[in-house]
């Protein structure tokens, strides 16, 4: 039973008076998510590409009631599912509101020594009762460096010499996960956790009570756990011991992107909600600031769809390389850091020429070196060893291959190719104004018209990465050669 902000209870007789009802964590998630799925509510807001494979997994363990494994290479949105999880619970549930008491007690069903005294003992109506809110009921931590007394606990040596026994609860010092009591903990990366630490989360797995140096101390923590992992480590042997895995409840297997579509709904659901998508629109701001020659405006980017794709197609290539270490993975972030890159490469080149719109080409992603650099871990297990500009340069060149070969099956671009023996070079830039294209290519219109089909449009900037677009392609498919000197490229034959 959810009760309203305004009509919350504020002492014990209050709330036994008001028919609110203890349950367990898990209890409450179950019955929170049936509600919502009954209702037809959104149940992960921002989880894109898992509707057939990845959810349904996930709702048939939430109904069971199990702790959770998301085992996934990493970007696989393993810590976005689990920080979802707290979206089921009740938006604030009632505790006993004492000092002296460690963790957030049920008033009807108390754990701790101390609570099971007050209620015993004193007056319900004298007892504070207190709210703990939803966002305050979710905690994380790092598996490296993680320690017994940071998660588990630790003996208080304090209490020791006021002589309390080692064998009681007030001689504790409560880490994370008792402290959480109610609550959701998540251990990201979990391969990574001491043995030692592990042991300690399977008896509170099976037992749901702690022990520490020895000492049993029994109380019924109620904890929902979530765990992440990557395969390659949590599948070898000894990094995870048997106890510990054979005692979380489902195991729910995350993937990248099928398609690369979806990969790109990604890109702009993420730019969209970081504010960094570049397509400005209108404000009082930008108003006020045409009035003033001295501020400066925001500029409207516009990215053509063949640009969102190779950005995308750029990590579908690195998890396909024979150069990159796969079991590590490559993180849909790699595809985010590389479009906003590229973003403001245009934004940059729109702001120093004047042009409007900015309109990113391919020699603005000539910068992404910055962005991709230490996202893609190399094999270096294989018999091609190569820097990491030289597998970032042969993954680029797999995605304008891939990408552009499309384009020539929906369009018949191959034969810009033949303008190339006449003679013909054409210079590039990152830097160059969008006017310089449409100077050079009207040497030759009739066949570039077909080149501007990849995204229709009259704007020199818009044409001016079409341009671009079908010389890389033609490169990538060597139909013609480059060369490059001090951020320029000649494309020619």
């Amino acid at each position: 039973m959810s009760i309203s902000l305004v009509n919350r209870p504020l002492t014990l007789a209050e709330l036994r008076n008001s028919g609110w009802e203890s349950k367990t964590v898990k209890q409450e998630i179950h019955d929170n998510f049936l509600a919502k799925l009954q209702a037809g509510e959104e149940l992960y807001p921002g989880i894109v590409g898992y509707d057939d494979t990845v959810i349904p997994e996930l709702n048939i363990a939430i109904l069971a009631q199990h702790d959770l494994l998301f085992l996934g290479e990493k970007g696989q949105a393993k810590s976005r599912l689990m920080r979802l999880m707290a979206s089921f619970l009740d938006d604030a549930i009632p505790f006993i509101d004492d000092p002296q008491i460690p963790v957030h007690d049920d008033p009807l069903r108390p754990i701790t020594r101390r609570g099971r005294q007050l209620v015993a003992s004193v007056p319900a109506d004298e007892i504070r009762i207190g709210w703990w809110s939803r966002d305050e009921r979710y905690a994380e931590r790092l598996a490296p460096g993680t320690k017994f007394a940071d998660i588990i606990g630790e003996i208080d040596p304090a209490k020791l010499a006021a002589g309390v026994s080692m064998s009681v609860e007030d001689a504790l010092h409560f880490g994370l996960i008792p402290r959480m009591h109610r609550g959701i903990f998540a251990m990201n990366e979990l391969p990574e956790l001491d043995e030692l630490v592990q042991v300690g989360l399977f008896n509170i797995l099976e037992e749901r009570d702690v022990q520490i140096r020895g000492y049993p101390v029994q109380f019924d923590i109620d904890v929902l756990i979530l765990f992440s992992a990557n395969p390659a480590t949590y599948n070898r042997s000894g990094k995870v011991i048997p106890q510990l895995k054979d005692r979380i409840g489902s195991i729910i297997h995350t993937h990248y992107p099928l398609e690369r579509d979806l990969g790109i709904q990604i890109i702009e659901q993420e730019v969209e909600a970081r504010g960094a998508s570049g397509e400005a629109r209108e404000s009082d701001e930008e108003t006020e600031s045409r009035r003033s020659p001295l501020a400066t405006r925001a500029l409207e980017v516009v990215v053509p769809y063949f640009m969102k794709e190779l950005v995308e197609e750029i990590s579908r290539a690195a998890r396909r390389s024979k150069y990159v270490d796969q079991q590590s993975g490559v993180s849909a972030r790699l595809s985010l850091a590389n479009y906003r890159t590229m973003v403001a490469s245009a934004r940059q080149r729109a702001a120093v020429l004047g042009e409007r719109p900015a309109v990113p080409r391919i020699s603005d992603l000539g910068h992404l070196y910055a962005s991709s650099l230490g996202k893609l871990e190399l094999d270096l297990m294989g018999s091609h060893q190569m820097s990491e500009r030289q597998v970032l340069d042969a993954v680029l060149a797999d995605a304008i291959a891939t990408v552009f070969k499309e384009y020539v099956d929906k369009h018949g671009l191959a034969e810009i190719a033949e303008i190339f023996s006449r003679g013909v070079k054409i210079e590039v830039g990152d830097m160059l104004p969008s006017s310089h294209y449409a100077a050079l290519i009207k040497r030759v219109p009739p066949v570039w018209d077909k080149a501007f089909e990849v995204n229709a449009s009259d704007n020199e900037a818009i044409r001016a990465s079409c341009v671009e677009f079908v010389l890389a392609g033609l490169y990538a498919t060597d139909h013609i050669s480059r060369s490059q000197q001090r951020g320029r490229i000649v494309y020619e034959t």
